[in-house]
Order: C-alpha cells, then sequence, then structure tokens
C-alpha cells in the first residue's frame, strides 16, 4: 500500500478503532501512532460521572494530540508511513458536545495555539456503528448514555460532510474485525476505491 503514507481510523469509542488500525498496520508494514487519549488520567472518571473533568479530560486530550501533530509536521512520525486511530479533528468534536460556553471559548483559544495545524491523511476509514450497539458496548464504562447518543450524532453528521481526505464508511455492525474474511473483504474494498467516499456494508 505504498500510494498510503498516513492512515486514519475513527469511530465512536468501543467500536474497535484500535484493533483494525493494529491489524492494518501490521498487514502493510507500517507504524502504528496511538491515540494519546489512552493515557488521560482524566477520562475514566469524566465517564463515569464526575463532569467536572470535562475541561481536564479536553485540554489534556488537546496537549498530548498536538504532540503528536508537531512531531509529525517535523518529519519524526512521517518519515514513514503511519496508520492511527484517532482523527485530530475529533478533540473539536468532543469540546464541543463536553464543555459548557465559557470553557469551550478557552478550548478554542488554546486550540489555536497548542493545534494550529494538523496532517492531512491519505484515507480515513470510519467505523460506523448503530446507535444501540454503541450503547451496548459502553454500558460497561459506565458512560452517560446522554453522552453516546450525542457524540454518536456529533460522529455521524461530521462524517456526512467530512471532505479532506478519502473516505471509507465500514458498517461496523455487520463486521468482524477479528475475522480474517473479513478483513481480507475490507482490504479489497480499500484497493477497490475511487473518488472521495465508499462504503463497505458485508450485509448488502
Amino acid at each position: 500500500m505504498a500510494e498510503y503514507r498516513y492512515v486514519v481510523v475513527e469511530g465512536p469509542m468501543g467500536v474497535g478503532k484500535r484493533q483494525l488500525a493494529e491489524r492494518l498496520a501490521e498487514r502493510w508494514g507500517m507504524r502504528l501512532v496511538p491515540d494519546p487519549l489512552d493515557d488521560n488520567p482524566f477520562l475514566d472518571r469524566f465517564l463515569q460521572g464526575q463532569p467536572a473533568l470535562a475541561f481536564a479530560t479536553q485540554t489534556h486530550s488537546l496537549t498530548g494530540r498536538a504532540d503528536v501533530a508537531r512531531r509529525m509536521l517535523k518529519g519524526e512520525l512521517l518519515a514513514e508511513p503511519v496508520v492511527s486511530d484517532f482523527l485530530f479533528e475529533r478533540d473539536a468534536l468532543f469540546a464541543e458536545l463536553v464543555l459548557d460556553e465559557a470553557e469551550h471559548a478557552l478550548y478554542r483559544r488554546l486550540a489555536q495555539a497548542f493545534l494550529p495545524e494538523y496532517p492531512v491523511p491519505d484515507l480515513v476509514i470510519y467505523l460506523q456503528p448503530e446507535l444501540e450497539r454503541s450503547l451496548a458496548r459502553l454500558a460497561d464504562l459506565g458512560a452517560p448514555q446522554g453522552l453516546v447518543e450525542s457524540s454518536h450524532a456529533a460522529y455521524s453528521a461530521f462524517f456526512h460532510r467530512y471532505e479532506r481526505a478519502p473516505l471509507l464508511i465500514v458498517n461496523a455492525d455487520h463486521v468482524d474485525l477479528a475475522s480474517d474474511e473479513d478483513f481480507e473483504l475490507l482490504l479489497r474494498c480499500i484497493s477497490d476505491m475511487r473518488g472521495q467516499r465508499s462504503y463497505f456494508n458485508k450485509a448488502v
């Protein structure tokens, strides 16, 4: 897959982004650049019902992703092809959902300072689940239902209008990312992509 030097796998929390990114990196011989959100010490407590930690959660995420963006733009991380499990625009998407007006205004100022620019992927793979599946996956994490519903709607709206990079929308409810057969079907769909937007729905 020499034509792709920067691939992103996106989708709501718990949908399998990291699993697919790891498989693609292994198959294509690319470096995995994981989401720094995994190291966010505020995230679990925020998801488990401490809304006062929303701003700390978002700013920690912003600074971590800004560091990745700087390293990419300097060539440290893009010296070799990479696969990542987050899109830089995702940070602003969640900030708008969880921050109040004053916090969001401050967040935007920080984002302009820390993340003024970021690389654009050669391909984005969006894993799109049904809302009911997202609710079921995140129930064990204690994520508030309202947040799951609003983030699901925000993801759908965002990718409906996304045009910055070629986009493959995958029906995540009808594909088993651990299955070799489904993985090969997905790779074939990627190879057959033409234009800016394609769809992979195994159920059709």
